[in-house]
């Protein structure tokens, strides 16, 4: 009785995995339309002051207002304690949005829909203020070299050999423009 027991739970704990293995794997491919909505919406909240374009004013108010987050009895300084209790509740914020995540292995852009953005708005920075055009052009122009086929989606396979190009490339080198 026990081995006839012992054989089931392996036969059902085998095809419960074999389940799990054949489960198709999420569709992580991200359009040029879902690059540029991503694109209007990365903007959006960068734009703190609201004015339509990114400058380094709304840097300043995006570190006032984390400031002012942190600073909970309002005097202007910050203590130990509110920078621990900060801390703190960003590390309980990171637990849930992980818990929330998708058990995917390799989080891909289409899942981080922030991901490069804030090193893109900081590069364009640099010559000056961007407005939401110029921003949305940029976003599509790297979702366009990261198209190798040119069909309008990028794919898991596409991503993965974007960010292998990318790593082979020292920082801040200028990428080669996709054909």
């Amino acid at each position: 009785m026990f081995k006839f027991f012992s054989l089931s739970l392996a036969t059902a704990t085998l095809l419960a995995g074999t389940a799990a293995i054949a489960q198709p794997a999420p569709d992580r491919s991200l359009t040029r339309a879902d690059a540029e909505a991503r694109a209007v919406q990365a903007f959006e909240r960068f734009d703190v002051n609201r004015d339509g374009v990114l400058s380094p004013a709304d840097r300043e108010a995006q570190a006032r207002a984390r400031f002012d987050a942190v600073d909970a009895d309002g005097n202007g300084q910050l203590s130990f304690a509110e920078t621990t209790a900060a801390r703190e509740s960003r590390k309980g914020a990171r637990a849930e949005r992980r818990a929330e995540r998708p058990q995917v292995r390799g989080t891909m852009m289409a899942m981080r829909p922030m991901a490069g953005m804030r090193g893109a708005m900081r590069g364009m920075m640099a010559d000056g203020p961007v407005s939401q055009a110029d921003f949305t052009a940029a976003a599509l122009a790297r979702f366009d070299a990261a198209d190798a086929n040119s069909d309008g989606t990028i794919t898991a396979d596409e991503r993965r050999s974007q960010r292998a190009e990318r790593r082979g490339a020292p920082r801040g080198a200028p990428r080669a423009p996709a054909e």
